[in-house]
């Protein structure tokens, strides 16, 4: 019998890789370090998932920001100022990048157990492709190479809108929809997930909402860990994912329980 669902499409940093979404942070502090404005990873993290263009259009519009911005530089902060933050950010988000290139564990397994059932595997990333250029080797080394990749610009509009999700799964050739699944650590990104139609699935512990790399976080606590997970695990279903869970580690049972949904007519809220 054929699986019920047609293609998965993941986020990459917290999702697939990069436990913790640490790259971005370390960047976007790092690009606004050189400008003069110090933000704080709390700053850096509300707005996680966007395209890095809007991701600093964003952090710019921030009243404590932008009144520092002007402090400093004479000015409110204009578009200039975001085409110039980007053109920094790019290269050391591209470092960064390289350096938390690491797959999240599970992840390989996940998507080989995928490949057997004939699922299609697609990915959305805020990052740019050249913000890409040493992550898709460096995953495919350790067994993670998707049949699509949509980076930041490619599209006219970014996360949330479904237009990214919708240009994956047009290269995969996956359809209707309904039987596809969005995976990401990202609100933004169950909200693409929402509007193009799909399942959504929320990543909580190894994702942006939580923000530590897997080390730290074992070695908390059990009721702090436990506690910022499930911090992270509302802030997901608010935004109306359809399900969450810890780490792509956990989404196979997740999968046959959508699939089982599907195959009995169901369709995702919307």
């Amino acid at each position: 019998m054929t699986f019920a669902i047609t293609a998965v499409v993941f986020d990459w940093a917290g999702t697939m890789i990069d436990h913790g979404s640490r790259a971005p942070v370390i960047a976007l502090q790092r690009a606004f370090e050189q400008s003069g404005v110090a933000i704080t990873e709390e700053e850096a993290r509300i707005d996680m998932g966007r395209a890095k263009r809007d991701h600093i259009r964003a952090l710019l519009a921030m009243p404590r920001i932008a009144a520092t911005w002007q402090t400093i530089s004479g000015a409110i902060p204009a578009e200039d100022d975001v085409a110039r933050l980007h053109d920094a950010v790019e290269p050391l988000m591209r470092r960064a990048a390289r350096d938390c290139a690491t797959l999240i564990p599970g992840a390989a397994d996940l998507v080989a157990r995928l490949r057997r059932e004939g699922v299609r595997i697609g990915s959305c990333t805020g990052y740019t492709r050249m913000m890409m250029s040493d992550i898709l080797p460096a995953a495919a080394a350790q067994g993670y190479a998707p049949d699509a990749v949509i980076c930041a610009g490619e599209t006219l509009a970014g996360r949330p809108s479904p237009l990214m999700l919708w240009k994956a799964l047009v290269e995969l050739g996956a359809w209707p929809a309904w039987r596809c699944v969005k995976v990401d650590d990202a609100v933004v990104g169950i909200g693409e997930g929402k509007a193009a139609g799909a399942w959504t699935v929320g990543v909580a512990a190894s994702g942006n909402g939580v923000g530590l790399d897997q080390p730290t976080l074992a070695a908390l606590a059990p009721a702090d860990r436990a506690a910022r997970v499930s911090v992270a695990a509302a802030a997901l279903r608010a935004g109306g994912a359809d399900y969450v869970i810890d780490s792509v580690a956990d989404l196979w049972p997740v999968l046959l329980e959508i699939a089982a949904r599907i195959t009995a007519g169901e369709r995702p809220a919307t």
